[in-house]
């Protein structure tokens, strides 16, 4: 059993789609490995159901199609179901997802939930800052939900009050110190470390056990070990993560 792993999707916006694809990934890790693939978790802006986009998103789901597992994907900062009455589906992994579509199964999952999913118990967070509002769409408001509520947060405090032990977060952007950490020299000034979710992230990684997270958004594939934590920060963009349970 294994879960495949990935960073942003922009609905294949400049390319995403070419290391997805099941000849890309049969080549990767080989026919044996490929079968053991069981689901495929975006982490973030996985951009499904952008308006103007339905022949993209049925030339991407054709895609998806041709291979046996389903999409999962974490919230992100761009994704407009974050403005939709959203259709919910139980799959058996814990929590109910968002419904995106049936046939291949595309889905979101929820901020602030515990998911088991492969033998895995993954905490998903979710969201981030958005530094290019301007180009949101007349009409559209879901950017104001890029960002946790005050509900979900104390949610989210609620739930580690009781479970704070999980195999691995899933994120999209990671814990500022973090993000500062690998990025700070690359995008120095940048509004992204003035984010109020990388901030929450910090916070949530205060307060759990685990050995480690895996996030996208900084469009870089970059991994941060912290030894005095025992645990790693990966971040996936241009390559993918093949997450194994022996």
């Amino acid at each position: 059993m294994s879960v495949l792993l990935s960073g942003d999707f922009h609905g294949n916006a400049v390319g995403e789609l070419s290391i997805l694809t099941k000849k890309y990934l049969r080549n990767k890790y080989g026919a044996e490995k490929y079968r053991t693939i069981n689901y495929h978790i975006i982490l973030g802006d996985g951009g499904f159901l952008w308006p103007g986009n339905e022949k993209i998103d049925a030339y991407n789901y054709h895609v998806f199609a041709a291979r046996p597992f389903p999409v999962l994907s974490v919230i992100g900062n761009h994704e407009p179901m974050l403005g939709m009455e959203m259709t919910e589906a139980d799959i058996g992994i814990g929590e109910t997802v968002y419904l995106i579509n049936k046939k291949p199964f595309v889905a979101y999952l929820k901020r602030g939930k515990i998911y088991q999913i492969d033998g895995f118990k993954f905490l998903v967070m979710g969201g981030a800052l958005s530094i290019d509002q301007e180009y949101r769409i007349p009409g559209r408001s879901w950017w104001k939900e890029e960002y946790w509520s005050a509900q979900e947060e104390a949610d989210l405090f609620g739930l580690l009050a009781n479970d704070s032990g999980f195999d691995y977060v899933l994120a999209h952007t990671g814990p500022d110190s973090v993000n500062m950490r690998l990025f700070g020299g690359l995008f120095p000034g940048s509004a992204k470390f003035t984010d109020k979710v990388a901030a929450l992230n910090d916070t949530v990684d205060s307060r759990i056990q685990c050995k480690g997270w895996f996030c996208g958004h900084w469009h870089r594939d970059r991994i941060y070990n912290d030894d005095e934590k025992n645990r790693f920060y990966q971040y996936l963009y241009r390559d993918v993560e093949l997450l194994e349970n022996q």
